[in-house]
């Protein structure tokens, strides 16, 4: 069996499923409660580019500030769960989970956003397209400025309890806002995802 890049397919996950807990107010106490509007399970979305990553969208918005009234952001965000957006949302923000498989590298590409990306499990790498590198490790950030990058997954393989190598996948968590002032727009560099609106 290939992937749609005609290459094996990567190892089973060896990171959990994840859960996204959204809060809302009770209509008759005003108090804290959770909504129950959308399942709390996160739903993946498989990319297919030269890294094969997985995307979870844990939540999104399309305006900016975001409007609260009435849960009016909860069906906005409940739209890109099944019509799922570029990389950025030019009018909101993204909140975006990435699972990459064991030496996985992204297509070089530019977003017109800024980002926030924490690693969460494992060590990734940040390529940039001056050939600069940076080590980024559990807990670490990322500030990206609408510049073109690369993220490539160098998570130390590990020995598993029958001796055996087991590759790592790698965690991140991204958030994502609108940007302007480089004028060099988007270049997806082969993700395939839709054109960021």
């Amino acid at each position: 069996m290939t992937t749609p890049n005609n290459r094996p397919p990567p190892p089973p996950k060896n990171i959990r499923p994840l859960n996204r807990y959204i809060t809302t107010h009770s209509l008759t106490t005003q108090k804290a409660i959770f909504s129950t509007t959308l399942p709390e399970e996160m739903p993946l979305q498989q990319i297919n580019d030269s890294a094969d990553a997985q995307f979870s969208l844990a939540y999104t918005t399309d305006s900016f500030p975001v409007d609260l009234a009435a849960e009016r952001d909860i069906p906005a965000y409940s739209h890109y769960l099944s019509n799922p957006p570029g990389i950025t949302i030019s009018t909101g923000t993204v909140c975006r989970i990435v699972d990459m498989p064991p030496h996985a590298l992204s297509p070089m590409h530019r977003t017109v956003s800024l980002d926030y990306g924490v690693v969460l499990e494992g060590e990734v790498e940040l390529v940039l397209d001056s050939g600069e590198t940076r080590l980024l490790k559990r807990g670490d950030v990322a500030v990206q400025r609408g510049t073109n990058h690369a993220w490539r997954n160098v998570t130390p393989d590990t020995v598993g309890a029958d001796g055996e190598a087991v590759q790592n996948w790698a965690r991140m968590l991204y958030v994502l806002s609108p940007a302007v002032g480089l004028g060099l727009g988007e270049d997806l560099g082969g993700i395939e995802v839709r054109d960021s609106t």
